[in-house]
């Protein structure tokens, strides 16, 4: 009912910047709160960064200062700005985002497939 589909993800290194974005599509009504989310090898999913529908944010103490989240609601996108990558950014980014399909439907979190991005040092 709900895709989301990322891209922007590849292989910089250490200092470099990269840009994500993913592009929610299908049966949406509004979308309350986007985020990306991160899994390294060996570690569990763990929250970058989020964004409600009014703007407020909200960055794992990690990547403060270095990435910024932003939306297009018009566009039903959002961004992660990724600068000053440290190799330890290593992971696979997923995008996830919180979608109500219509009037009086309950809002489900949906989930891209991921996006590697591997930094060098």
């Amino acid at each position: 009912q709900v895709q989301l589909v990322e891209s922007g993800g590849g292989l910089v290194q250490a200092g470099d910047f990269l840009r994500l974005s993913c592009a929610a599509s299908g049966i949406i009504f509004s979308i309350n709160t986007m985020g990306w989310y991160r899994q390294a090898p060996g570690k569990q999913r763990e929250l970058v960064a989020q964004i409600t529908s009014g703007g407020s944010t909200n960055y794992a103490d990690s990547v403060k200062g270095r990435f910024t989240i932003s939306r297009d609601s018009a566009k039903n996108t959002v961004y992660l700005q990724m600068n000053s990558l440290k190799p330890e950014d290593t992971a696979v980014y997923y995008c996830n985002a919180l979608v109500r399909s219509g009037l009086g439907f309950q809002s489900r979190p949906y989930w891209g497939q991921g996006t590697q991005v591997t930094v060098s040092s």
